[in-house]
């Protein structure tokens, strides 16, 4: 991406404005945590945007700063509270790290009378202002924002995934929401790359089932991990069991025992980002089609916090895709959104969003 590009996406999507302070996040490896050849460009590539803003500031009247702290080596762990307190007093915060910040920052936007917006970039890659970087934020905001209102619409989904095993997430009683990739004004949040609606399932955690029941989300969720295939058995918003003989399948019966909060489903999300293309980096691979989180969802709407947010891509091109996805209305209507893994365009266009 030529400079004056980048200047002008810079623009597209944070309108840094005159007086604002502008902050860059990095993490670095430490300990026995191993750098490798894509983080260390990471962070050579959120020098370059840095030097960039920096530019611009000088001609348009914002200060930009840049700060590194040390990786929590975990997506969505805590990061280091004094980190929280800086970001806390900037107008637009950049994190372009290796572990996701998303779960430390998100609260910072959606606190009373915030100043703050940010965008958290975990993964990103330089090749990416060659792809999902460059998609057309008009075209973005109206496709994220009809995703959204059809789930808002929507109590449950039916999924059927390449291994042949099925999922249904209950919808019931949480609020929808997208990632328009604009974060212009104080209290937006996006990832970026951007472009995805997205639902936490009904949690059933102990406050809510007197009242409301356990939830249906239920079935299997298929992982492929480093080639191996695990099943998650799923009941009541929760992963039960892991069906599998190999070490992944192993080493994730012992995982999610560590902590049961690991075991909530947290996310369903639908990418529509035009230009996103599966390449095994998670930031990208989600803005291309269907993926499912666990762990970790009061960032995002839900009730459970953890110390992990996971997503699993099922987009078209995945290791496991989501073959199908059928979204079920109140009365029992059924849109089918997805279809031989692919996002159903067109039905978009036709949502009131």
């Amino acid at each position: 991406m030529r400079l004056e590009e980048r200047r002008e996406m810079f623009r597209d999507v944070f309108a840094p404005k005159p007086g604002e302070t502008v902050l860059f996040l990095t993490d670095v490896p430490h300990g026995t945590m191993d750098d490798s050849n894509g983080w260390a460009a990471r962070r050579k590539m959120a020098q370059d945007w840095y030097e960039c803003f920096k530019k611009m500031g000088a001609d348009e009247g914002f200060s930009v700063e840049m700060l590194e702290y040390l990786a929590t080596g975990r997506p969505n762990a805590p990061i280091p509270q004094e980190i929280i307190e800086v970001a806390r007093k900037s107008s637009l915060v950049i994190a372009m790290t290796e572990y996701s910040a998303s779960s430390s920052l998100k609260p910072i936007c959606d606190a009373a009378n915030t100043v703050t917006r940010c965008a958290s970039m975990p993964g990103v890659e330089r090749r990416m202002e060659r792809t999902a970087l460059r998609a057309d934020c008009t075209e973005l905001q109206a496709c994220a924002a009809a995703i959204e209102t059809m789930l808002n619409a929507a109590v449950g989904a039916e999924i059927v995934f390449s291994t042949q095993d099925s999922l249904y997430v209950d919808l019931r009683y949480r609020v929808a929401g997208s990632d328009r990739g604009n974060c212009s004004t104080p209290g937006q949040f996006i990832n970026l790359p951007s472009g995805e609606g997205f639902k936490v399932p009904y949690e059933a955690v102990p406050e809510e089932v007197t009242g409301l029941g356990e939830s249906k989300t239920e079935g299997i969720l298929p992982c492929s991990c480093n080639g191996e295939l695990a099943k998650y058995v799923v009941r009541n918003n929760n992963v039960v069991d892991v069906i599998g003989s190999g070490k992944e399948a192993e080493e994730m019966r012992i995982f999610f025992g560590q902590n049961d909060t690991r075991r909530n489903i947290a996310e369903l999300g639908i990418g529509c980002n035009p230009d996103a293309v599966i390449s095994g980096n998670i930031i990208e691979d989600e803005k291309v089609g269907l993926h499912i989180a666990y762990g970790t969802s009061l960032h995002i709407g839900g009730k459970v916090q953890s110390d992990v947010h996971q997503d699993i891509i099922y987009a078209k091109g995945s290791p496991i895709e989501g073959v199908t996805l059928t979204l079920i209305g109140e009365h029992g209507a059924k849109t089918e959104l997805i279809d031989n893994a692919v996002l159903r365009r067109y039905l978009l266009s036709s949502t009131d969003a």
